[in-house]
């Protein structure tokens, strides 16, 4: 089982930003900026291209309203998207607000927000968030 289907099951704490029955998206705990939020389905499949075509079709369509929450919540030029599968094995979109081209360079250091803040971003996400 992965950590991110440890943290759908709520065996691992996060700051949930949205969910419904097939997919969750919840911020990043090193971020590249503030917002930066991941979008999965609940159902763990290692590669993205592996999920069944309804699978995956949702999961963008659910990471885009995902998107359009974090662009009403966070101030940046657009969300960018990226989709790496290495570090979890568990298919994941990364949603990164960004202001420059730059904040989308996954090696460099990662923002370090105290809970409070984390907690204050996920719930004003939450808050634009619409099914």
């Amino acid at each position: 089982m992965s950590i991110f289907s440890k943290i759908v099951a709520g065996e691992i704490p996060c700051y949930k930003v949205a969910e419904n029955e097939q997919f969750f998206a919840f911020l990043d705990i090193k971020p590249l900026t503030e917002g930066h939020t991941l979008v999965i389905p609940k159902k763990e499949v290692d590669y993205i291209f592996d999920l069944d075509t309804e699978i995956y079709s949702g999961l963008f369509l659910f990471a885009k309203k995902v998107a359009e929450a974090i662009e009403q919540s966070i101030d940046c030029q657009r969300i960018g998207v990226a989709v790496i599968g290495m570090e979890v094995p568990h298919a994941h979109i990364h949603l990164v607000p960004m202001q420059t081209e730059g904040d989308m360079v996954i090696s460099k250091p990662k923002l370090k927000l105290s809970a409070e803040e984390m907690q204050k971003i996920a719930e004003k996400i939450s808050a634009n968030f619409k099914l």
